[in-house]
């Protein structure tokens, strides 16, 4: 457990060699990554976080969650982790908001990026969820009466093929900590607020190397914005939900493996 800046972070760190930073989404932890960890670490070093509130990690008391936080949350942590050569960065969900964010105020650090599907314009909208996570009182009631049955009907929404364990597994995990996160990081986002954000990221993506790897399926963010990003690469699953990391571990973690191998 890292402890800085009045957080206290787990972190999964498993193998060795060139270092990989996997920052998961919600409603998840660090054990989103584990199958393709299991894959990768034979020949890199792989890092994942529970981010603040999530999982074992607690947040500082005060915690912001402005991209120009997040950015230095993920930052601070790259430093706690001693690390000083270039970073291969792989996001999914709320992951990416925290890892992009970073990317963009850091880029010397960075030596590759991953994106799963994940929200990173202002051009995106607010499902009809978020839009009750973010309506104060409403979205503390949604959380509270979320039973393991509603709870799995929305985890299937779509093309999920995440299986009845997997979603139990997640569930399981779910702390009052993590709901009060959730519902923060969901009210203090503004998408405006990426506004400048995303073309920096993009013109940081015509300098390194970029692969996106997106379910077209995904019942929360739209197949287009996996163009979003000025990714070299885009690499397009047809009859999956929004856990590809889960829900395709074998066909996502060659495609990834390979990635991380190529040289720059």
């Amino acid at each position: 457990m890292l402890s800085f800046q009045g957080h206290q972070v787990h972190v999964v760190d498993q193998g060795n060699g060139p270092p990989v930073l996997f920052l998961h989404g919600n409603p998840d932890t660090s054990d989103i990554w584990r199958d393709l960890i299991a894959k990768l670490s034979v020949h890199h070093r792989c890092l994942a976080p529970d981010l603040p509130g999530y999982g074992h990690s607690v947040a500082a008391s005060d915690f912001d969650c402005s991209l120009e936080h997040l950015a230095k949350f993920v930052d601070d942590l790259v430093i706690q982790l001693g690390l000083h050569e270039k970073i291969s960065l792989v996001v999914h969900d709320i992951g990416g908001q925290f890892g992009l964010a970073w990317a963009v105020k850091h880029p010397e650090k960075v030596r590759r990026i991953v994106i799963f599907n994940t929200a990173f314009s202002p051009e995106y909208r607010w499902t009809a969820l978020h839009r009750i996570w973010r309506t104060p009182i409403l979205g503390e009631l949604a959380q509270r009466l979320t039973s393991r049955r509603a709870f799995t009907r929305e985890m299937k929404k779509g093309a999920s093929r995440l299986t009845s364990e997997q979603i139990d597994r997640i569930f399981d995990r779910i702390t009052p900590a993590m709901k009060q996160m959730a519902l923060r990081i969901f009210r203090t986002t503004e998408l405006a607020h990426f506004h400048g954000w995303d073309t920096q990221l993009r013109e940081l993506a015509s300098r390194i190397p970029v692969q996106v790897l997106w379910s077209d399926d995904d019942p929360y963010i739209a197949p287009e914005f996996a163009e979003r990003f000025g990714a070299q690469a885009v690499s397009r699953y047809r009859g999956f939900g929004h856990w590809l990391p889960l829900e395709a571990p074998e066909l996502v973690g060659s495609e990834l493996q390979a990635f991380l191998a190529r040289t720059d």
